[in-house]
C-alpha cells in the first residue's frame, strides 16, 4: 500500500487534516488503533477561530444545532465581550464526540479511508518516503507514504519513533472527569471555587446528562485512568459539595493531571506532528482541541502544495515557524489561567487587579483574543493594514456580477488561495491581472463589498490575498510588498501557461 500521506490518529485533528489534504488533491489514509470512536468528549466545544476554520470549509452546518456563547473569562476572571468590536463567542456545550462524528462523516463523503483497529508500531524515514509498521485485524503490516503526520495524542508513537524531543511539565495535581446521568445537579459551567484551592465544574449537556469535573488538591497528580472507579469520583464530589451522586450512572470516566508537553520540532524531515502530539495540556476550555484544528488547517494546504510540486522550498518549514510559537503561548497561557482558576485565596489580590484591567477595552480585547484565537497573527511582511497577517473576517460580503452575494467564508470552501479585488477600486484591476499567472492555485474574485466601510479591520480595502487557511498575506493598500513576490512566497513560481485547476474560479462583480 502506498499513499501520499498517512495520518496516525482519528481524533478531530487527524480527521480535519485528512479532509484538508484531500481538498488539496492528496491521496491520504488515516490509521487509528481503536476499532470505533470512543464516544468520550473531553472537550465541550471550541473557540471562535476553530469554528471559523470549520466555517470556511462549509462544515458548521453539518454539526446540526449548537449553541454560541461568550467565553468571557480568563482563568475565571470575567471580562465583558460586548465592549469589543468583533464577536469572540465560541461554540459551547458541543461534545467532542459530535465533532468527531461530523468530521468522520465528511471524510466518508469524500472517500477518504480511515483504517480502524490498526495500531502504528514504528515509523522509519527512507530517502523518498516513510515506512509505517502497524498491527491490524489481519496481523502485522507495512505501508509507505511520502509523509506521515502524528495526530496520536500526548504519548505520540509517531513522535517517539521519529526521536523528536518534547519539553515536559510534570503534573502537580490531579482531577477527575465523568459524564453522568440519573441525577439533577446545579449547573456550575465555569467552575465553583471552594476553600483550599478546590473546584468543581458541572456542565448540563441536555437530556439529563451532565459533565462533572473534580479538582481536589488531595487527588494524586498521576493515576491510572483504567483503575478509576465511579465511587471514587462520587466520594470526592460529596466531600467537596455535600451532594451525593452515588446513585448516578457514569457514561465514561477519566483521571488526569495537569501535566503538559511541547514538541521541540513540529517537523523532522518527512514526519510532522499536530494537535496533542505537538502540544499537550490539561483540559481547559477546549483550548487544546481548538489549537489542534488550527494546526490542521495551517498544515494541510502546505503539505498538499509540496506533494503537488508547486510549493516554494520554504513553505513546509513555515508550519513549524508559525505554529510552534502558538504552542508555546498555549502552554504558557494555560498554566497562567490554571493558576488563577485553581489557586486558593492567596490568588485573590491578583484576581482583583486583573479584574480591574479587564474593565479597559484594550486589555479585555487582548485576553479575549487569547481565548477566542482571534488574536493570532503571522508575519506577512511589512505593512500597516490591520488585517495583514491576521485572519480575514469570514462574514465580509461581496456582491457579484450575477446579482448574488457571497461571504468570504464561502470563497474558501475549496481550500485554495483567494484574491479578492474590489470592483472599481484603483488597485484592484492591476492585482487581478498580476494574479492571473497563479490562477491554477489562486481563485480570483471581483465584486463590491456590501457591508460598508465600518467593518472591523476595513481600511479602504481594494484588494486582499487570502491564504487557504484564511489568513491575509497581502492587502492593497497597506502592504509594502509587491504582490508578485508575495504570490511567489506562498504559491510558488507563476505558471502562466497552465490551465486552471479543477474547481478554480474567476468570478467578477458588477
Amino acid at each position: 500500500m502506498e499513499t501520499g500521506v498517512i495520518i496516525v490518529g482519528a481524533g478531530p485533528v487527524g480527521l480535519m487534516l485528512a479532509g484538508e489534504l484531500h481538498l488539496g488533491g492528496v491521496k491520504v489514509t488515516v490509521f487509528d488503533k481503536t476499532t470505533a470512536p470512543s464516544g468520550e468528549s473531553r472537550a465541550l466545544g471550541f473557540n471562535r477561530r476553530a469554528a471559523e476554520s470549520l466555517d470556511q470549509r462549509g462544515l458548521l452546518p453539518r454539526l446540526g444545532r449548537f449553541r454560541w456563547g461568550p467565553m468571557g473569562h480568563f482563568g475565571g476572571v470575567r471580562f465583558d465581550l460586548d465592549m469589543l468590536d468583533e464577536d469572540h463567542s465560541g461554540v459551547l456545550g458541543l461534545s467532542q464526540a459530535r465533532t468527531e462524528d461530523m468530521l468522520g462523516s465528511w471524510l466518508a463523503d469524500l472517500g477518504v479511508p480511515v483504517r480502524r483497529g490498526c495500531e502504528v508500531t514504528g515509523v522509519r524515514e527512507e530517502p523518498d518516503g516513510v515506512l509505517v509498521s502497524f498491527t491490524g485485524p489481519e496481523g502485522p503490516g507495512r505501508a509507505r507514504a511520502r509523509y506521515v503526520v502524528g495526530c496520536d495524542g500526548p504519548q505520540s508513537t509517531v513522535r517517539t519513533a521519529a526521536d523528536i524531543p518534547a519539553r515536559q511539565w510534570q503534573a502537580t495535581r490531579g482531577m477527575y472527569t465523568a459524564e453522568i446521568t440519573g441525577v439533577q445537579l446545579r449547573p456550575r459551567p465555569i467552575g465553583e471555587r471552594l476553600p483550599g484551592g478546590h473546584m468543581v465544574v458541572c456542565t448540563p449537556l441536555g437530556e439529563g446528562r451532565y459533565r462533572i469535573v473534580v479538582h481536589d488538591r488531595t487527588l494524586p497528580p498521576q493515576q491510572d485512568p483504567e483503575a478509576l472507579t465511579f465511587p471514587q469520583i462520587a466520594d470526592a464530589w460529596q466531600r467537596l459539595t455535600g451532594e451525593s451522586i452515588h446513585h448516578a450512572e457514569a457514561q465514561w470516566m477519566w483521571a488526569c493531571g495537569n501535566a503538559a508537553g511541547l514538541a521541540e520540532e513540529y517537523r523532522r524531515g518527512r514526519v510532522l506532528l499536530a494537535g496533542d502530539a505537538a502540544h499537550a495540556m490539561p483540559p481547559l476550555a477546549a483550548w487544546g482541541l481548538s489549537a489542534g484544528l488550527q494546526d490542521a488547517v495551517n498544515l494541510g494546504w502546505k503539505l498538499a502544495a509540496v506533494l503537488a510540486g508547486w510549493a516554494p522550498a520554504h513553505l513546509l518549514d513555515t508550519y513549524h515557524g508559525e505554529r510552534h510559537p502558538i504552542g508555546e503561548q498555549l502552554i504558557r497561557n494555560a498554566q497562567a489561567a490554571s493558576l488563577l482558576y485553581l489557586g486558593d485565596a492567596d490568588m485573590d489580590p491578583l484576581r482583583g487587579v486583573l479584574g480591574e484591567l479587564m474593565e479597559h477595552k484594550e486589555a479585555a480585547g487582548h485576553l479575549a483574543g487569547i481565548v477566542s484565537g482571534l488574536g493570532i497573527g503571522y508575519a506577512m511582511g511589512p505593512g500597516e493594514h490591520p488585517l495583514l497577517g491576521r485572519r480575514m473576517p469570514l462574514d465580509r460580503q461581496l456582491a457579484l456580477a450575477d446579482g448574488s452575494v457571497t461571504r468570504v467564508a464561502d470563497l474558501l470552501h475549496s481550500a485554495r488561495g483567494v484574491l479578492i479585488a474590489a470592483d472599481g477600486a484603483d488597485g484592484a484591476g492591476k492585482a487581478a491581472r498580476l494574479a492571473e499567472e497563479w490562477a491554477d492555485r489562486v481563485d480570483i474574485v471581483t465584486g463590491a463589498w456590501t457591508d460598508g466601510p465600518d467593518h472591523p479591520g476595513d481600511a479602504a480595502l481594494e484588494a486582499v490575498l487570502i491564504r487557504p487557511d484564511g489568513y491575509v498575506a497581502w492587502t492593497s493598500p497597506g502592504s509594502d510588498s509587491d504582490l508578485t513576490d508575495v504570490l511567489g512566497d506562498w504559491f510558488g513560481a507563476p505558471r502562466a501557461a497552465a490551465p486552471p485547476a479543477p474547481g478554480a474560479t474567476h468570478r467578477t462583480g458588477a
